[in-house]
């Protein structure tokens, strides 16, 4: 059986290392035939948007835009329900397929069989 990720990314431009490890994890397991799954929650939130991706820069580090870009092209990427709300950030305002999607599905999914959960 493949074993597939669900990669849960909890920092932002707070904690910049942090969160482009999550990128750069998602996009080189996908890059290696692994299915991923991204969710976006707290601070990386914001990356849900338009343009957000392309604001944050970390130092010898592949551009944000472009391991975001690559999880979309091959993988899937949820927003946090709750964190969305909190952001007042409407399904409107995402970048185009990007989902929201709460807890349950955050679960269904990482209780999976063949599944690895991370958290970034």
């Amino acid at each position: 059986m493949a074993r597939s990720l669900v990669i849960k990314v909890t920092a932002g431009a707070d904690a910049p290392e942090r969160c482009n490890q999550a990128f750069t994890v998602a996009a080189a397991a996908l890059a290696s035939g692994v299915s991923v799954s991204l969710w976006l929650t707290g601070e990386s939130s914001w990356f849900a948007l338009p343009g957000r991706a392309k604001e944050f820069a970390l130092p010898h580090a592949a551009p944000l835009t472009d391991l975001l870009d690559a999880v979309l092209a091959a993988g899937r990427v949820t927003l946090c329900t709750q964190c969305a709300a909190r952001r007042n950030i409407t399904v409107d305002d995402l970048i185009e397929g990007v989902r929201i999607a709460g807890a349950p599905a955050f679960v269904e999914e990482v209780t999976t069989e063949g599944v690895q959960a991370l958290v970034y």
